[in-house]
């Protein structure tokens, strides 16, 4: 099967708040076939503007799902490069999640797509607060 198309998000977490509450939802994803995490990683600036990054790995908690039982694709895809290009937009006292995953739930309609020799001309992700507006309007 082809590979779905990958999406990048950026979580921003003001007052340094991680605390690990996306992995159960995350790892439902993960189990129902819906995504295939590429990588993780953790951004943290300081209030002094001191910016970390951490690896997925270093992301464990002690009871309940966590990042540790996320099987990652790529690990090292994401790195300090980005961790730097989004650390200048990052507030003081603020942190960061980059999750890089791969739609597998699309799939089947790219290997279709290529089948057909056809090909996405342009790709608009609405965000979901916009959706919500617009459909609840």
């Amino acid at each position: 099967m082809a590979l779905g198309p990958v999406d990048v998000y950026i979580i921003g977490f003001p007052g340094n708040q991680f605390t690990g509450q996306i992995a159960p939802e995350l790892i439902d994803l993960i189990n129902s076939g819906t995504i295939r995490v590429i990588d993780i990683l953790l951004v943290i600036k300081d209030a002094e503007g001191v910016v970390t990054s951490i690896e997925m790995s270093d992301l464990a908690s002690d009871s309940g799902p966590s990042f540790m039982s996320v099987d990652i694709a790529q690990p090292g895809a994401l790195g300090q490069d980005d961790a730097e290009e989004i650390s200048d937009d990052l507030p003081l006292n603020s942190s960061a999640l980059l999750l890089a995953f791969e739609n597998v739930w699309a799939g089947k309609l790219v290997s279709a797509m290529q089948g057909a020799d056809a090909y996405v001309i342009d790709y608009i992700r609405i965000p979901a607060d916009v959706a919500e507006a617009v459909i609840t309007a």
